[in-house]
């Protein structure tokens, strides 16, 4: 592939990711479903999250924890790499604010790692995982940095009794 036709299809990755972003912190569900491979896997499992497989399954669960959140998601300086004419990888810097509850917000850092294919002539993500370099909780009156050592540790002990 020569390196216009390159730049092209990184592009369109790049608008896939925007489209990304703006389906999910609009909650159109059903836009934001059509940009993921039906097998699409997520793993969020090292941000204290759990490894999903499926989109329908995937777009399931953030649907039931976000529906009624609001949430702003940016990203931005993307690497990526095209495999082959029909597949990628790449890596974004990720900001990310959700509301948790009634005057608690997380505000996030990390990287989104992900892997595309491009299926009936349309790229689709096909891999997505979240590692976070910063967690704050936060509102009008404090703000909580949640470390990465105690990230871990809530993951590992998750489901076990306190």
């Amino acid at each position: 592939m020569d390196a216009a036709n390159t730049l092209l299809e990184i592009e369109a990755i790049k608008q896939l990711k925007a489209r990304y972003c703006r389906f999910l912190d609009t909650k159109d569900w059903q836009a934001w479903r059509g940009i993921f491979a039906d097998d699409f896997r997520s793993d969020t499992s090292e941000a204290g999250g759990k490894v999903i497989v499926g989109a329908d399954e995937f777009v399931a669960f953030v649907r039931k924890n976000l529906e009624k959140q609001p949430t702003v998601h940016q990203v931005h300086a993307p690497e990526i790499e095209l495999t082959t004419a029909t597949t990628a990888r790449g890596v974004w810097a990720l900001n990310d604010i959700v509301r948790l509850a009634p005057a608690v917000n997380l505000d996030g850092f990390g990287h989104y790692h992900e892997t595309y294919e491009k299926i009936d002539g349309h790229w689709r993500i096909t891999s997505s995982k979240l590692t976070r370099l910063r967690t704050d909780i936060f509102n009008a009156l404090f703000s909580v940095r949640i470390s990465d050592r105690l990230m871990r540790w809530s993951a590992s002990n998750r489901g076990s009794a306190p």
